[in-house]
């Protein structure tokens, strides 16, 4: 599989494996993990995306008993995780209300908690999860650094975050932000269009696409025309629709990483059949006319 890098010293596979929803599966044990990484990794996907928060601040410690139970996996793996969002769950069951959290002491020991959990010596790729309208960039980005300085983070980026917070963070940082995930997919086109993809290509910056298939509700019928112009290309390529939405985001430029989160291994090991679809000039347009519900003016 095509390697993408984001920074010197860090390579993700240009499709990524979502843990978004890895404690939704009523099977958790590290067999069970260990056979999704497996499938993964037999088609090239080594990069693995995860965060503190998901599974209610359980799903670091579920991926991390899988690496404990087969520690050969970790060498063959790059892992990604963020952190500042503090919401009324799990560890944080006492806060009174969901907020962000970008201070120094906050990232440092959630980097320390993720290390921790995961069975890692080193987190490959660290995001700040959303923007944090208190964020002093000062501080934050100096926090961020550090992290960067002590070997405890390969490489740090963002996730959610709109140019003018990648600016105001990156002019108060030496170590270059890597990436930003933001939500793209058939039907959150609107970075095509809004600046954020134009931004980041305009940095060099290959972005990482959360929620490609819009958390399953873009292969649902209620889109009739999409769903039907999906399943056209699907048929002609001998794939699934999932496979055609996925590879419609792979042909963009701006070198798209879509993080793609399923729990069946059957399925996992069909990600990277969006690889077999020709997506020309024309098959993009007609399912983006689709998306849209008319013609491009």
């Amino acid at each position: 599989m095509e390697r993408v890098e984001l920074t010197v010293g860090l390579e993700l596979s240009r499709i990524v494996y979502g843990m978004s929803r890895l404690a939704d599966d009523p099977d958790r044990s590290p067999a069970r993990i260990q056979a999704k990484i497996e499938a993964c990794l037999e088609q090239g996907i080594t990069s693995f995306d995860q965060a503190d928060i998901y599974g209610d601040y359980l799903g670091e410690e579920i991926l991390g008993a899988a690496l404990k139970a087969a520690p050969h996996l970790r060498p063959q793996m790059e892992i990604v995780t963020k952190c500042d969002i503090v919401a009324p769950v799990g560890r944080y069951a006492d806060r009174r209300v969901k907020y962000y959290d970008t201070r120094p002491a906050h990232i440092a020991a959630s980097i320390d908690s993720s290390l921790r959990n995961m069975a890692l010596e080193r987190i490959d790729l660290l995001l700040l999860h959303r923007p944090d309208p208190l964020m002093d960039h000062y501080d934050t980005g100096r926090a961020l650094d550090e992290a960067v300085a002590s070997g405890k983070v390969r490489a740090v980026g963002v996730s959610n975050f709109k140019p003018h917070d990648w600016r105001l963070l990156q002019s108060a940082m030496d170590a270059r932000l890597a990436t930003n995930q933001i939500e793209i997919s058939l039907l959150a086109h609107e970075p095509m269009t809004n600046g954020d993809l134009a931004f980041l290509q305009e940095m060099d910056v290959a972005p990482m696409a959360w929620s490609p298939l819009a958390g399953g509700t873009l292969l649902s019928s209620g889109f009739n025309t999409l769903n039907e112009a999906l399943h056209e290309v699907a048929n002609r390529h001998g794939v699934e629709a999932s496979a055609v939405a996925v590879a419609w985001l792979l042909a963009h430029p701006a070198c798209i990483l879509p993080v793609v989160g399923t729990n069946t291994p059957e399925r996992i090991g069909r990600i990277s059949d969006a690889f077999k679809v020709d997506m020309d000039r024309q098959t993009w347009f007609t399912l983006y006319t689709a998306a849209l519900g008319h013609e491009v003016p």
